[in-house]
């Protein structure tokens, strides 16, 4: 049952890749996201650093925005959402000064996403990091680990 009060929120357009890469690999089974921000038909959300730039509920509607994009590529990928089995995995990197220490938090808005799509499916192990830039000036970067289920 989900027990997680967000409502679900509709997919974006498809982001396209910003360089020389695909944005979903399939290898046995299991789908792999190329990292995505909180760009929107190309324009970012927000930019900057978490905890400096943006408020910890900036950098969760930018970790939100991320982790649609990536479910916007695998729903393209697989020929839509209900061909995803769970989300296994996810990692967070988050742009924050040395002293930020919520990045975890940044995440749940994430995390809190995937539970509204998927329930407990969509509830991934993950990593939470923090760095000091990302493209563009972007505040989180996500990528995503999931399966497929079988056509």
């Amino acid at each position: 049952m989900n027990e997680n009060k967000t409502s679900v929120r509709a997919l974006p357009p498809t982001p396209q890749p910003a360089g020389n890469y695909v944005p979903v690999r399939e290898a046995h089974g299991v789908l792999y996201t190329a990292g995505h921000t909180s760009a929107v038909q190309g324009m970012l959300e927000h930019r900057g650093r978490v905890g400096q730039d943006l408020t910890v509920e900036e950098g969760r509607s930018a970790a939100a925005t991320a982790v649609l994009n990536c479910l916007a590529s695998l729903a393209a990928h697989a020929g839509g959402l209900d061909r995803i089995e769970e989300i296994v995995s996810m990692t967070g990197y988050v742009c924050a000064g040395s002293d930020f220490t919520e990045h975890p938090r940044v995440m749940d808005g994430a995390s809190e996403v995937l539970v509204s799509y998927f329930g407990d499916r969509g509830r991934p192990v993950r990593a939470a990091v923090g760095v000091s830039s990302l493209p563009d000036g972007a505040p989180v970067e996500i990528s995503l680990l999931a399966t497929i289920r079988s056509a």
